[in-house]
């Protein structure tokens, strides 16, 4: 009966994992991934809880955030992705540079759970965020491979940033960039 119960309790992590997902408006091909869960077990916990009288949440189509750029647009939003990478790293779901070996950190129950609890505190930071929890998604797996985005720290305070593979400047936080400016 011992190895039942395991499995039981496996099911069972997966299937609240993919009920957090279906909270923050994931997708259908994000959830497969991180819980292992099949699109149609998927569409039908979608169907039986959340579809509800009171409970509508919406359901997005499409591929999900694929561009890079989107957390470089605006001043706004680089700051969200430092404070949303901070609390990533805080969480365990990415590495800091010194922690290193990004091989392990491959999608799973753990990390997604993990996942949910840095984006619901990112949430209660930034009522009004502009970044969605498939950006949240998309930005945990860029920084994990580190190709096109990484983390570094500010030269002059220290602080987290995410910066570009490859930055042309030396890596600064929004308020160290913006305090010689206000001095003129």
């Amino acid at each position: 009966m011992r190895v039942l119960d395991d499995r039981y309790s496996r099911d069972w992590g997966r299937l609240n994992l993919a009920l957090r997902f279906l909270m923050h408006e994931a997708r259908t091909r994000t959830i497969c991934m991180w819980t292992g869960l099949t699109q149609d077990r998927i569409r039908s916990l979608y169907r039986d809880y959340m579809n509800g009288a009171g409970n509508r949440i919406p359901r997005h189509r499409g591929k999900s955030p694929q561009t890079v750029a989107f957390f470089t647009r605006s001043l706004r939003i680089q700051q969200e992705t430092a404070v949303l990478a901070s609390l990533l790293c805080l969480n365990g779901v990415v590495p800091t540079p010194i922690a290193g070996d990004p091989g392990r950190l491959s999608p799973g129950l753990a990390r997604g759970a993990l996942l949910c609890e840095a984006f619901e505190a990112f949430r209660s930071y930034v009522p009004s965020a502009q970044i969605s929890f498939e950006h949240t998604v998309f930005l945990t797996t860029v920084l994990v491979r580190g190709d096109q985005l990484r983390l570094d720290t500010c030269k002059t305070c220290g602080s987290l940033v995410v910066v570009e593979r490859f930055p042309i400047r030396d890596p600064q936080c929004l308020h160290c960039a913006s305090a010689p400016r206000a001095r003129r």
